[in-house]
């Protein structure tokens, strides 16, 4: 994808986010790891605790980074929640590389969420 289509998804998956959280600002990165998270946990509970939240963070970046082969989906745990393993090491240098990458992968994870729900901003 060109740099301008990057920017182009990411603000629509950023809407989307938004919308789907009833917040008034735009989400940034980390905000949309923790709902890659939700969604691959597979359901909400109504309040997360911080430590939970940050475990989302960690399931949304395992997530998407398992679509470039780091992590591999293993499994759930005695609670249910997703767990992954790393297949190999993380070699994205620099902050904005890997920021980059995260969001390319958020794109990809919320095109295909979109084929199974309407994903209209």
């Amino acid at each position: 994808m060109e740099d301008w289509q990057i920017e182009f998804e990411w603000l629509r998956v950023r809407h989307f986010v938004k919308k789907a959280l009833k917040t008034e600002k735009l989400p940034d990165l980390n905000l949309v790891l923790l709902m890659v998270g939700i969604q691959t946990l597979g359901y909400w509970q109504g309040k997360f605790t911080k430590e939970e939240k940050q475990d989302l963070m960690h399931i949304g970046v395992c997530e998407l980074l398992s679509h470039e082969g780091y992590f591999e989906f293993i499994g759930r745990d005695a609670d249910n929640w997703p767990q992954y393993n790393q297949k190999r090491h993380i070699d994205i240098e620099g902050e904005k590389k890997q920021e980059h990458v995260l969001i390319e992968n958020a794109i990809r994870f919320f095109k295909e969420l979109d084929k199974e729900i309407s994903f209209e901003a």
